[in-house]
């Protein structure tokens, strides 16, 4: 994505663009070394890759239509870069674990998938300035690894600031970013490392900012001066891919950039680095204006068919017409521009381009990475296993009922269970054992039965309450069962809760299709709810709007990738 908010030339394509290029792929030129300016053909000085909130996801968990975020196609994607020019990477921190605490019994996993993180950042992806955040914490502060930037705190191992080439890089922590976490003055932390970063060389300042909210990043900007890049993490606010802003935000002389959260959004950032000190502008890049043309051309279109209506009609204002056409030749000449230049860059200063880069399957893999998962995933497994056979299992009050199993569902419900072995519910395990994440405590919950509550599925086991079975909607039928169905309502739910589902399985992260009026056509139907299927009517099927998304995402994967 990139934006045009620079010089008087483009000061009519900056107001009127809605939105460019999300996505696209990133302009990729022929660098010089770090420092030297803009190269003849245009490359840039150097490449910035820009991360945070990574929050402990190392690849997708392909229940999405169009997975996004993974370690190993976002380290082919850098090592792509490198072999164009100097790339400089950074992340804004929250990057170890998916949560903020870390219970004990996920404490294996989540220190295998951290041990996994800080090996590919430092050895594969050679991060030159990483962050700190909420979700680096989640094991206390002695987890958080290796060094990091933190101007204005202490209680773990903290690297100072420092210059890569011609790029300064600090990390700072806004009040209340890490909940008990004290801090000291961020503007006074600040001010000082920008002054001892321009004094050791470097010509622009980025820093890594944790925020509770982005009006509070930006509020710090602001106030901090200074500062020509803010890559921003948010914590639990951190955007979500369709929720965040594509587009670099002014703040003072400074650009805030803030990446979609989880490894999803990666933002590029191409920096062409020339003499003097006007701040640094944010310009049109190659990509971001096949975009524009193309809004623009649609813009033309509209004018054009306006113009041609008011000419047929007599009772036009003439001077009005003379308006909209002026416009329409402005129109003209912002696309024609486009097309003859598509870098627009300002006559003088250092100035930018930014793409955020979705990190989808079409993406390359990185072998290496690749590999380094799969043995993560097996020995998070065993680990996994082992940890849960030692848990006790969570014991059955007197007088509550337990968890039975489908078999014994089937012996007063056949009809119920012969459809619900014709629906995706009943094979759900098997797409965990397909993709080899049966033992993963991010995925195993939601493709069983009674996770976690008593009587029900543990990691150690599950094999009878496998899939999501009857009792996942209805409740733990054992009283239900010794009764023959006597106890209804009882113990037994005739309807799950309105939100069950959207709120336990089918979250925005793991069903991007989720609708549930679309999602019970599939699972309501001869013998199981047959009336209120018919009360649902004709419309899209969960099944439909799966398909129409897969579709939309294509069935191509990245060379190097198994999914």
């Amino acid at each position: 994505m990139y934006t045009a908010m620079h010089g008087k030339s483009l000061a009519a394509l900056a107001a009127t663009a809605a939105s460019l290029c999300f996505g696209c792929s990133p302009h990729a030129g022929s660098n010089p070394p770090a420092g030297s300016g803009s190269a003849p053909g245009g490359g840039p000085t150097v490449t910035i890759f820009a991360l945070a909130e990574l929050r402990g996801q190392i690849e997708p968990c392909g229940c999405t239509t169009d997975p996004l975020g993974d370690l190993a196609r976002t380290v082919a994607l850098v090592d792509q870069a490198r072999s164009h020019g100097p790339v400089v990477v950074v992340d804004a921190g929250s990057s170890l674990f998916d949560l903020i605490k870390v219970p004990p019994h996920r404490a294996d996993q989540e220190k295998l998938k951290a041990d996994l993180i800080v090996k590919t950042y430092t050895q594969r992806l050679k991060i030159d300035a990483w962050g700190v955040g909420p979700s680096d914490v989640g094991m206390g502060l002695e987890a958080v690894r290796p060094a990091r930037q933190a101007v204005n705190a202490k209680g773990f191992a903290i690297e100072p600031p420092k210059v890569i080439g011609q790029v300064g890089v600090f990390g700072v922590l806004l009040p209340n970013a890490i909940e008990g976490l004290e801090v000291g003055d961020p503007i006074a932390a600040s001010k000082a490392a920008i002054a001892d970063l321009k004094k050791k060389g470097a010509q622009v300042i980025v820093a890594l900012v944790q925020a509770p909210s982005k009006r509070e990043a930006a509020a710090f900007v602001r106030d901090a001066g200074g500062i020509d890049v803010a890559v921003a993490g948010l914590g639990a606010l951190a955007p979500e891919p369709d929720k965040m802003n594509p587009r670099a935000e002014k703040v003072g002389d400074a650009w805030l950039v803030v990446p979609a959260n989880r490894g999803q959004v990666v933002a590029r950032i191409e920096l062409t680095l020339r003499p003097g000190d006007a701040p640094l502008v944010d310009a049109v890049g190659p990509d971001a204006a096949v975009a524009e043309e193309t809004r623009l051309d649609t813009e033309i279109k509209s004018l054009e068919d306006t113009i041609s209506g008011f000419e047929k009609d007599p009772s036009a204002d003439k001077a009005f017409v003379a308006q909209k056409k002026q416009e329409l030749v402005e129109l003209r000449a912002q696309r024609d521009a486009l097309k003859a230049q598509p870098l627009q860059a300002p006559p003088a200063g250092s100035y930018f381009t930014l793409a955020m880069v979705r990190i989808s399957k079409k993406l390359a893999c990185d072998k290496e990475v690749q590999d380094a998962k799969a043995t993560y995933s097996r020995d998070a497994g065993a680990a996994n296993v082992k940890a849960a056979a030692s848990r006790p299992p969570i014991a059955v009050a007197a007088g509550k009922p337990t968890y039975v199993g489908i078999d014994e569902c089937a012996n007063c419900h056949a009809a119920q269970v012969e459809f619900w072995q014709k629906t995706p519910h009943a094979h759900a395990f098997a797409t965990l054992e397909a993709s080899g994440k049966q033992l993963d405590y991010e995925c195993t919950s939601c493709h069983v039965t009674g996770w976690d509550e008593p009587g029900g599925s543990t990691m150690a086991s599950n094999e009878p309450l496998r899939n999501v079975q009857c009792e996942v909607c209805h409740g733990p039928g054992s009283i239900h069962a010794e009764k023959e169905g006597k106890d209804v309502p009882s113990t037994i739910a005739r309807r799950p809760a309105p939100d069950l589902c959207a709120n336990k399985c089918h979250t925005p992260q793991h069903s991007d299709t989720f609708q549930m009026e679309a999602y019970l056509r599939d699972i309501l139907g001869p013998g199981h709810g047959e009336k209120a299927r018919k009360a649902l009517g004709d419309g899209p099927t969960g099944h439909e709007l799966r398909a129409a998304g897969l579709a939309k995402a294509g069935k191509e994967i990245g060379p190097g990738c198994s999914k």
